[in-house]
């Protein structure tokens, strides 16, 4: 017993206090939960001596204390081990206490009757599950008995399953059919208690519940074919008749599962779905299926069928008995041979085998893009976003109408300013002298980073006045109309045809106040002076002389924020490998330049992750739900997003004890896709908390195996 207690704390001493701070490690020990499935299987020697060996069990449990229940010493074992001990006629209570790694315990007592008359009354039950295909489930009872074994009548070389008296064992069949099945009921006399049964073993051959119930869309970010929540394409035909019906015994029709209807294929060949009209899904990132079906299929071919140019297929694995939910991104078809989807009319799925006997049910037919919201801009700004609405607009030509504006490519990526995106401002020629350019924020400007904004500018000419101007858009209008909340601040260029950075000091400006809720900035270059058909060059946007953090929506693109990254949970309690690095897979759903890494190396802990700091508490008004593009080298990966109030008092492990986290299965293998984080599943999140830390554990639960993990484009939605 001390050998194992000894064990014991020797590991939690390394899990606690062998690492720094940013580990967190002590955090994830202390959210192990208690052993469950805690049992004691129960092995009588046939030969009247009352010897007995007991095998503990249990999930999460790292050594067990076993009391015989007869007065005798108890014994510490660990997973694995077994006790042997000798007890006389009679009844006892096994006591057992299981005890995980952080210390949690679970107790199980559990009775024993240990006698020398053979089992009597021994009952059987057999049954097939109702839930797993083939699956056979016997339960034995008898007085005296301690346990019984079961041979299910596979023939020479199956060896038979046990388990204590009043458990119940399982079996799976390869093939339906009868079978003889024995139950042997032992006690610890040397004599035994025999029933047999011949069973007819079945199959189960259609859903017992129906499939996942399809998110809530916006009525532009899907389009489907076949579904009970979205309003389908009309007048679709979904059994048509392409000849299939004579081959191979094919045939179709609808299903009713307590009111839910559902696609039925039989003997799947080649069946699909004929469209009321083509539809053009070059805008969806996804088309979605929910297939069920039995063991006989392995895989489902799923094409889309163009009327331009013919047909793609995907084909796709599938999961026996269980409803297999099916997101295939529109890319996996468009880069086939230049196949266009402008005009998509048919959907087609073929079985594997072909035509093999199995009947596929299939339910939520549509294609789909994740919520698509704008999401305006806050200081610092760099245009270098491919998630930000900017909004650009412009006034001042010579007609009064607008001027050319907008965000374009850095014409002079050189010097202080080597970005590949700026804000671009054509002073046309006969443009009035109070022509510019803005845009609007995401919200009133936090002046907590300082009163002096810095822009990068980029002008023709040295001594060019460029006047810089904050408008609160919620304030009456002046006499012109205009917000009359204001402060604006003019500095000339020094230099020509080169980028360089001024400094508008606000408070320069007499009506300044850092209370105002200024939430528009505008331009104005070569203030005072008619246009002579020029371009200026705007960008980095950004209070001078401080360290910006980021604000969510976060994409990596920007060169004036510090993103301060930091890492845990590396073999040796130290840092893994993280940071920003070029987009490996600029493909799919995810062209962006610059991507978070994270590499879960060998050895790593279950929780290793990495994460960054926010300029700020979250603001949730844009929606409590968090959308993620993830990388990830396997399908079925789970990731945890958490969310921190670093300023909230330390739990038990010096960490923040204000949190809230989700986790996530990744659907694909090597391929951008985007993961929803329904922040209110965690049963403590509250959206007036002032989260303030982003963290990401990739793979969250199992060890490194030297995986890389890449993350981009955090965003809020509804």
């Amino acid at each position: 017993m001390r050998r194992i207690g000894l064990f014991m704390i020797s590991l939690l001493a390394i899990a606690y206090f062998g690492c720094t701070d940013d580990d967190r490690d002590t955090e994830y020990l202390n959210d192990i939960p208690a052993p469950s499935n805690v049992s004691v299987a129960v092995r009588a020697t046939q030969d009247n001596s009352g010897l007995v060996t007991l095998t503990p069990n249990g999930d999460g449990a790292m050594e067990f204390d076993l009391d015989f229940g007869d007065g005798s010493d108890p014994v510490a074992l660990i997973p694995g081990e077994s006790a042997e001990h000798i007890f006389a006629e009679g009844s006892y209570e096994l006591n057992m206490i299981a005890t995980a790694v952080n210390g949690k315990t679970t107790e199980l007592v559990q009775p024993l009757v240990v006698s020398f008359i053979a089992p009597q009354n021994l009952e059987v039950t057999i049954e097939n599950d109702e839930a797993i295909s083939r699956q056979v489930n016997v339960t034995a009872t008898a007085d005296f008995g301690i346990s019984f074994d079961v041979d299910f009548g596979e023939g020479i070389g199956a060896e038979p399953s046990s388990a204590n008296m009043g458990e119940t064992v399982s079996y799976t069949y390869e093939e339906v059919g009868i079978y003889t099945i024995t139950v042997t009921a032992y006690s610890a006399a040397i004599e035994t208690t025999v029933y047999t049964e011949d069973f007819e073993v079945t199959a189960i051959s259609q859903p017992l519940v129906s499939a996942p119930t399809p998110p809530d869309r916006a009525p532009e970010d899907v389009i489907s074919i076949f579904s009970e929540v979205y309003t389908d394409v009309p007048g679709s035909d979904y059994f048509p008749d392409w000849g299939q019906g004579g081959c191979c015994g094919s045939s179709w029709g609808m299903f009713d599962l307590n009111g839910d209807q559902m696609l039925q294929y039989t003997n799947l060949s080649y069946q699909g779905n004929q469209l009321g009209s083509p539809v053009d899904v070059s805008e969806m990132e996804y088309i979605h299926l929910d297939v069920w079906t039995s063991d006989v299929l392995q895989t489902i071919e799923i094409s889309l069928i163009s009327l331009t140019n013919g047909e793609r297929p995907v084909v796709v694995p599938l999961t026996p008995n269980d409803w297999t939910s099916i997101d295939i991104p529109i890319s996996d078809y468009t880069d086939q041979s230049g196949f266009t989807v402008a005009d998509i009319h048919q959907l087609k799925y073929v079985g594997d085998p072909f035509a093999g006997g199995g009947t596929v049910f299939i339910d939520n037919i549509y294609f789909y893009r994740p919520a698509q919201f704008e999401t305006l801009p806050s200081i610092p700004v760099d245009f270098e976003s491919s998630t930000l609405e900017y909004n650009v607009f412009s006034f001042g030509a010579s007609d009064f109408g607008p001027i050319p504006a907008g965000i374009v490519s850095n014409p002079d990526p050189s010097g202080i300013n080597t970005t590949s995106t700026v804000m671009e401002v054509h002073k046309t020629g006969g443009a009035q002298v109070w022509a510019g350019a803005g845009f609007p924020l995401a919200g009133p400007i936090d002046f907590t980073n300082g009163t002096t904004i810095n822009v990068d500018v980029w002008s023709p000419n040295a001594g060019t006045p460029i006047l810089f101007k904050l408008e609160d858009t919620s304030s009456p209008p002046d006499g012109n109309g205009n917000p009359s909340i204001i402060a604006e601040v003019i500095v000339n260029t020094t230099v020509a045809g080169a980028w360089e950075t001024l400094s508008f000091d606000l408070t320069t400006f007499g009506g300044f106040s850092t209370a105002n809720n200024y939430n528009q900035v505008i331009l104005f270059p070569n203030f005072g002076n008619g246009g002579a058909d020029n371009f200026y060059y705007f960008d980095n946007i950004a209070f001078a002389g401080v360290t910006t953090l980021p604000s969510i929506p976060i994409d990596f693109e920007s060169s004036i924020i510090d993103y301060n990254v930091f890492s845990f949970g590396a073999s040796d309690f130290g840092p893994i490998p993280a940071g920003l690095i070029s987009n490996p897979d600029t493909s799919g759903i995810n062209a962006s330049a610059t991507v978070l890494e994270v590499v879960k190396t060998s050895g790593a802990q279950v929780w290793a992750g990495a994460g960054f700091p926010l300029a700020g508490p979250i603001n949730f008004s844009a929606g409590t739900t968090v959308t993620m593009k993830v990388w990830s080298p396997t399908a079925g990966t789970p990731i945890l997003f958490k969310l921190e109030d670093t300023s909230s008092p330390p739990d038990g492990n010096g960490n923040p004890s204000v949190i809230a986290e989700v986790i996530v299965n990744t659907t694909v293998a090597n391929t951008w896709e985007t993961l929803t984080f329904d922040l209110t599943t965690f049963g403590a999140f509250d959206p007036s908390n002032p989260y303030n830390q982003v963290i990401v554990f990739p793979n969250f639960g199992n060890g490194g195996s030297g995986n890389a993990y890449y993350f981009d484009d955090i965003q809020l939605t509804n």
